[in-house]
């Protein structure tokens, strides 16, 4: 099981990275073209913090979105 935010249940995600050649248009060139493609992955940014949940004091990983937006109770 991969790490995920226990209020939100915000995984990560699977994405591309391009490879670019060429110089872009409004600098003058002929365009940038896409040469290679791999594969990686969009990590959230999850932080192991000690919560209240349901009574009970647990350390777990929640997002910084949460916890930000008030949607936890630190212990």
């Amino acid at each position: 099981m991969g790490k995920a935010c226990v209020i939100c249940n915000k995984s990560a995600i699977p994405g591309a990275k391009y490879k670019r050649r060429g110089q872009i248009k409004r600098t003058g060139g002929a365009g940038s073209k896409i040469v290679g493609k791999s594969l990686r992955r969009f990590l959230p940014n999850l932080q192991r913090i000690k919560i209240n949940l349901q009574g009970t004091v647990r350390r777990v990983y929640v997002c910084t979105s949460c916890i930000s937006a008030g949607k936890i109770l630190k212990a």
